[in-house]
């Protein structure tokens, strides 16, 4: 089935791009803004609406794959790519991508999607944002092509076994950090609340206020648990603000207030995300296998998940390689090509990392939908809810998507049969 045309439009993501240097460095919060001049290129205001690009690509029988490019909350951020602004891409994607995928065999997701991570247009590579959401559009016009479900398409290529039932779904609760844990423990969210500590004022000055808050989560799920015995692991993102708080390489007293907060929580599972920003990916890998290494040595069960400067497939497999934390969040936008992320949940899976298919509250439904796919293919640990940070969206997109597959492959429609 060949490719015939591709299509674009503009279009807005579930949230808005954040300029995390002015954020760290003390930026005022107004409302739903942010007061002061930006400081990273490309930024306007330090909050500004987020953008998509939503791609369609047409095959000769009339069916559209589509697909949304999107590009993470903090971009330009921790050796990401710059700001994904609308316009400044559609050009290129109605050009040189078109003209790279127009007249070609819609027949294999990693020998199309391979080509455009490595599409090169005026001697640079394409923007991860741009080679995201068309390795979306291409899954899904390979799906059908063949008359298979995406999930089905990536188990057939990677040789994988699609899992049989629903991955932990985590959700993100933005700085409505209470209100938002309220709906997640109402609609029993595998894993919780995610809760957006990325200043040191949020943190608190000794981490006092971050002790505060989850105990008191800890007491909000034993009161008003949705069903008995539900316990929900507690995944706090911490953006560096611990490290920042007793020193990034100072692993034992950050070990110290890790064990504080395991104790805080306990009988429940305690995973924190970013508990330092070591500002380069050498320095981020040390102090990540470091910590790591003094809390195992300490048998503190505090569970390290790696974010900043583990953006591509050759950091994934860096920081698994040296075990530099206990589970890698994937994050998809930053992956570039959807393929990417695949290899990515199997070469964590493969290390013995946790394998964390993340992304961003600044994605679509779209990309958050194939992403799924995606995690149901590798059989990922955990699923990030996107997008948005309202709870109630993102969580519902992701799990409904996910109870599609399953019903879908137990209708036995769209199934790949290894035997067959």
């Amino acid at each position: 089935m060949k490719i015939t045309d591709v299509i674009c439009a503009q279009g807005l993501t579930g949230f808005y791009f954040d300029d995390q240097r002015a954020i760290k460095a003390g930026a005022r919060q107004d409302g739903a803004l942010y007061v002061g001049a930006p400081k990273t290129p490309g930024f306007s205001r330090i909050r500004q609406a987020g953008e998509a690009i939503m791609v369609m690509i047409v095959l000769e029988n009339g069916d559209v794959g589509w697909g949304d490019c999107a590009a993470v909350q903090y971009s330009g951020a921790g050796g990401r790519d710059p700001l994904f602004l609308a316009d400044a891409f559609i050009p290129i994607i109605k050009g040189p991508v078109a003209q790279h995928l127009i007249g070609q065999e819609a027949d294999s997701f990693r020998r199309l999607a391979k080509d455009i991570d490595k599409l090169m247009v005026d001697g640079k590579r394409l923007h991860t944002a741009i080679r995201y959401g068309v390795s979306q559009a291409i899954l899904d016009a390979v799906a059908k092509s063949v008359n298979l479900n995406k999930c089905d398409v990536l188990a057939m290529e990677y040789d994988t076994t699609v899992s049989e039932k629903a991955l932990p779904v985590f959700s993100q609760s933005g700085d409505d950090r209470y209100l938002n844990a309220d709906k997640m423990i109402m609609k029993g969210a595998s894993v919780l609340p995610h809760g957006l500590f990325n200043s040191v004022e949020k943190t608190g000055e000794k981490g006092e206020r971050l002790l505060e808050y989850v105990r008191w989560l800890k007491e909000r799920i034993s009161t008003q648990a949705p069903y008995a015995g539900y316990q929900p692991v507690i995944h706090i993102d911490c953006y560096g603000t611990i490290g920042q708080i007793f020193g990034s390489s100072n692993y034992s007293a950050m070990a110290d207030y890790l064990a504080t907060l395991e104790k805080a929580v306990s009988p429940l599972k305690l995973r924190i995300e970013g508990p330092m920003d070591s500002d380069g990916r050498e320095e981020q890998m040390k102090d990540l296998k470091g910590l790591r290494e003094e809390l195992d040595r300490r048998a503190i069960k505090v569970e390290l998940v790696a974010d900043e400067w583990c953006n591509t497939l050759e950091d994934v497999i860096y920081f698994c390689d040296n075990k530099a934390g206990h589970m890698i969040q994937v994050k998809t936008p930053d992956l570039g090509s959807i393929h990417n992320t695949m290899e990515a949940l199997l070469y964590c899976e493969n290390a013995g990392m946790g394998a964390y298919m993340g992304g961003t509250c600044n994605e679509t439904d779209r990309s958050a939908q194939v992403c799924v796919h995606c995690a149901m293919a590798a059989n990922a640990d955990q699923i990030l809810a996107k997008p948005g940070m309202g709870v109630d969206e993102g969580l519902m997109i992701c799990f409904n998507e996910m109870q599609r597959i399953l019903a879908l492959r137990e209708a036995g429609i769209g199934v790949y049969r290894k035997d067959v």
